[in-house]
C-alpha cells in the first residue's frame, strides 16, 4: 500500500506539469489557513468558531469598492500593509471594474489574492443606506435556516444494551440519549446593522426526545444591533462574544499563534460580535453596547450565566467546558453555578495610535472556586470574585508597529505581551514578540499568544521572518522560545522549550502553488525531554476552471527517552465546481501508518457549511471522504459529507463508551439550507 500512494504521488506532481491549466484561485484557500491555525492548537472549540465567522463572511462577501478598514481587519490573513495598500490603491485608480484588478495592488501576491477572493464582490454600491422601516426590514432582509444532521453508522460502546440492574449499579455506563447529532439554525440580517439568530443543538449521545429530556440540549438567541446612528456603534442583547486588546483579560475569539503567517500574531478584533456558534463555553449572555463620541469607543457589558461545573456543597472542584451532557454524571454537572460578569473599555483610536483601558469584575454567586490542591495548581484562581484591570497599546507608521497590553489581577500579579513589527518593504517583515506572564496571574477569560493554554506560568520569545526574495518565491521562518517557571501539568519542575519552522513556497503561475514546511518542537514531560520533527509537501494545481488538485505528503519523528515512533500520510484532493450545473463535489483520499499515538498526524478535508474537520490519525489504514452540494432550487440546497476510515493494524476503534468493535468506521454528515 505504501508504494501504491508514493507512486501515486508521483504521477501527479509530473503530471500536473503536463496540463495547460485555466487560471484559477481556489476558493477553498481560506481553509487551509484555519487549517494551518489548527495544527498548532488542542482548542477545537475556538478554531470551529474562527471557521464559523470565516464561513458566514464567505457567505456574505464585502463590496471591494465600498469595504472599509475595519472590514477587511475581520480578516485574520491580511496584514496591515496589505490593507494599507488596498484602500490605497481604491484611492488612486478609484472603483475597481474587476477582481482580477488585486494583482496589480502592491504587497498583493497569488497567495493573498487567492485568500481574499471568497470574501469580496463587485457589485451595486449603495450611496446612502436604506431607512429602518417596517417595511424595508421585511423587503430587503435575508433570512438563512439550516438543518443538520450527523451520523456514525457503527454502534458505539456506549449505546450498548445493559439490564436495568446493571446500569442501577453503574448508571455512567450508557449514553442516555439517542446517537445522531442534530443542530438548527435561523438568521435574520438587514445589511449589517441588524442581526436576529437562534441556535439549537443536540450532541450525539445526549437525550433529545425521551424519559430524560424533551428538547434540544443547548439553546441561543441573540439581536445584534450595528452602527444604527452616529454615536451607537453596537448594541448587543442575549448571547454575545467580547474581545478587547491581546487577549490578555478577555477574549471569545481563536488566539494566532505560531503558523506559516509567522508576523501576523497580534488581536485585532475589539468589541462585541453576536454568538452565532454551537460553542456551548465561549460567550456571554445578557446586553452589551458600544457608543462613539469622536475618537473614543466606550464599551459596557453585563452577562449573568449558568456554568457546568463539578461541585461539592458550595465549593466548585472543576469546571465542565466541553459542553455534552451524554452520561449522568455529566447531567449531575450541568448549569451548577452561576456567573455574573460586568465590565467595560475605553478605547482612543486614530490611525496611528490607539490606547484602550480594560476593567472585568466576575463572581460565581454562592460558591468558591477551590480546586483540589496540587502542586501544579497551586497558582490557580481560588475564590468567590476575580477582577482584572489592563492597558492594551499600539503605535505605528509605515515601517514600524508597536503593540501590546500589560494586565493585572486581583491578586497583584502581572501579564504582559509585547511586540514589535518591522515591515521595511512590501516583501519583508519581521516580527519580535516576547510574553510575561505571572505565575500567580488569573484570568478567566484570558485567552492570547501563548505555548500553554492559559495566561499564566509562563514566558518566552517569538522571532518570525516573511521574506520574498524572488519572484514566485516566499519564506517563512519562526523561532520561539518560552521556559515555564513553575509546575504545569504533566510536568513535575519548571520547564523550558523552544519551536523553530521553515517554509518555503514557490508558486511559478496561477495554476500552481506548492510549499514544503519543516517544524521542531522541544518540550519536557514528567522530567523528560521530548523532541518532534514534522515535514509537509503539499501542492494545489488546476487542471481546469472547474478541477482542482491538492496532493498532500506527511512525516513526523517523534523522539524521547524510551525510543523513537514515526508516522507518514499521503492526501488527496480533487475538487470539482462547475459552473453551469447545480452539484459540486470533493473527494478526499489517504492513506497512513505511524508506529504510535505521539506520531499521529492530523489532515484537513472539506466538510459541509459551518463544520470544521482535521482529524488525527494513527496507526496503518486509509481514510476516504466525499461531499457534495446540491442545489435543488435557487435558494433550496442540500450538503453531505461521508466518512470512512479503515484500520489494517487493530479490531477495536475508539476507547471507553466511544469503543467501536471492527476495523471500519463510517460517518455521514448532512446540512439542509433555506434562504429566503
Amino acid at each position: 500500500m505504501k508504494r501504491m500512494f508514493i507512486n501515486l504521488l508521483v504521477f501527479l506532481f509530473i503530471s500536473s506539469y503536463q496540463l495547460k491549466s485555466q487560471t484559477l484561485y481556489s476558493v477553498d484557500k481560506w481553509m487551509e489557513y484555519i487549517e494551518e491555525m489548527a495544527s498548532e492548537t488542542e482548542d477545537e472549540a475556538r478554531i470551529e468558531t474562527l471557521y464559523t465567522d470565516l464561513s458566514y463572511l464567505a457567505e456574505h462577501p464585502f463590496e471591494l469598492n465600498t469595504v472599509t478598514e475595519e472590514q477587511l481587519r475581520r480578516l485574520p490573513f491580511l496584514s496591515d500593509l496589505q490593507i494599507q495598500k488596498l484602500l490605497e490603491y481604491r484611492s488612486h485608480y478609484g472603483k475597481m471594474v474587476t477582481l482580477y484588478e488585486l494583482k496589480n495592488v502592491e504587497s498583493f501576491d497569488y497567495e493573498t489574492i487567492s485568500l481574499l477572493i471568497p470574501f469580496v464582490h463587485i457589485g451595486e454600491i449603495m450611496v446612502d443606506k436604506r431607512p429602518i422601516t417596517v417595511k424595508n426590514l421585511l423587503k430587503y432582509s435575508s433570512d438563512d435556516l439550516q438543518i443538520r444532521y450527523d451520523r456514525c453508522f457503527q454502534q458505539k460502546k456506549g449505546y450498548g444494551s445493559y439490564p436495568d440492574s446493571v446500569l442501577q449499579q453503574y448508571p455512567n455506563r450508557k449514553y442516555l440519549g439517542e446517537s445522531f447529532y442534530h443542530s438548527f439554525r435561523y438568521s435574520y440580517a438587514f445589511d449589517e446593522r441588524v442581526q436576529f439568530g437562534a441556535v439549537a443543538e443536540k450532541d450525539a449521545g445526549e437525550p433529545f426526545w425521551n424519559e430524560y429530556h424533551k428538547g434540544y440540549d443547548y439553546y441561543s438567541v441573540h439581536l445584534f444591533l450595528k452602527e444604527m446612528n452616529k454615536w451607537l456603534k453596537s448594541l448587543a442583547i442575549g448571547d454575545y462574544k467580547v474581545s478587547f486588546g491581546q487577549g490578555l483579560v478577555i477574549s471569545n475569539d481563536f488566539s494566532p499563534s505560531r503558523n506559516a503567517f509567522v508576523s501576523q500574531a497580534e488581536r485585532r478584533t475589539n468589541g462585541f460580535r453576536r454568538h452565532f456558534s454551537t460553542n456551548e463555553n465561549d460567550f456571554f449572555r445578557g446586553a452589551a453596547a458600544t457608543v462613539n463620541w469622536n475618537k473614543f469607543d466606550i464599551s459596557l457589558f453585563y452577562s449573568y450565566r449558568k456554568l457546568d461545573a463539578g461541585v461539592d456543597s458550595n465549593i466548585v472542584r472543576s469546571f465542565k467546558t466541553d459542553g455534552l451532557h451524554r452520561l449522568v454524571r455529566d447531567r449531575e454537572k450541568m448549569h451548577t453555578v452561576s456567573m455574573q460578569t460586568y465590565g467595560g473599555n475605553i478605547r482612543y483610536a486614530t490611525p496611528d495610535l490607539c490606547i484602550g483601558l480594560t476593567a472585568l469584575s466576575y463572581s460565581f454567586g454562592d460558591y468558591s472556586v477551590q480546586p483540589e490542591a496540587k502542586p501544579y495548581n497551586l497558582f490557580y484562581f481560588r475564590g468567590n470574585r476575580n477582577l482584572n484591570v489592563s492597558v492594551d497599546y499600539l503605535l505605528k507608521n509605515r515601517l514600524i508597529k508597536f503593540y501590546g497590553e500589560t494586565a493585572l489581577s486581583r491578586n497583584g500579579a502581572i501579564a504582559s505581551l509585547n511586540a514589535l513589527q518591522l515591515t521595511p518593504a512590501s516583501y519583508f517583515s519581521f516580527l519580535l514578540l516576547y510574553r510575561y506572564y505571572d505565575k500567580r496571574y488569573q484570568a478567566f477569560f484570558g485567552s492570547a499568544f501563548s505555548q500553554g493554554s492559559t495566561i499564566q506560568n509562563e514566558q518566552g520569545l517569538y522571532m518570525g521572518i516573511q521574506w520574498t526574495p524572488f519572484r514566485h518565491w516566499k519564506l517563512s521562518a519562526y523561532a520561539d522560545v518560552f521556559r515555564f517557571p513553575w509546575l504545569k501539568y504533566g510536568m513535575d519542575a519548571p520547564s523550558t522549550g523552544k519551536e523553530y519552522m521553515l517554509q518555503a513556497d514557490y508558486t511559478p503561475n496561477r495554476s500552481l502553488s506548492t510549499y514544503i514546511r519543516y517544524k521542531y518542537k522541544e518540550k519536557e514531560q514528567d522530567m523528560f525531554p521530548y523532541h518532534q520533527q514534522r515535514l509537509r509537501l503539499q501542492a494545489l494545481y488546476a487542471v481546469s476552471s472547474f478541477v482542482s488538485l491538492r496532493t498532500s505528503v506527511d512525516g513526523v519523528l517523534y523522539t524521547e527517552v524510551e525510543g523513537k515512533s514515526r508516522g507518514w500520510m499521503v492526501a488527496q484532493s480533487i475538487g470539482w465546481k462547475p459552473v453551469d450545473t447545480p452539484v459540486q463535489a470533493d473527494f478526499y483520499v489517504a492513506g497512513f501508518h505511524t508506529d504510535d499515538y505521539q506520531s499521529r498526524i492530523s489532515s484537513y478535508e472539506k466538510n459541509i457549511l459551518y463544520a470544521f474537520n482535521i482529524p488525527s490519525f494513527y496507526g496503518r489504514g486509509v481514510r476516504l471522504a466525499v461531499s457534495f452540494r446540491w442545489n435543488i432550487m435557487k435558494r433550496l440546497s442540500l450538503s453531505t459529507k461521508f466518512g470512512y476510515t479503515y484500520y489494517a493494524d487493530r479490531d477495536v476503534i475508539g476507547t471507553d463508551l466511544e469503543e467501536i468493535e471492527g476495523h471500519t468506521k463510517a460517518d455521514v454528515y448532512t446540512l439542509l439550507r433555506w434562504k429566503f
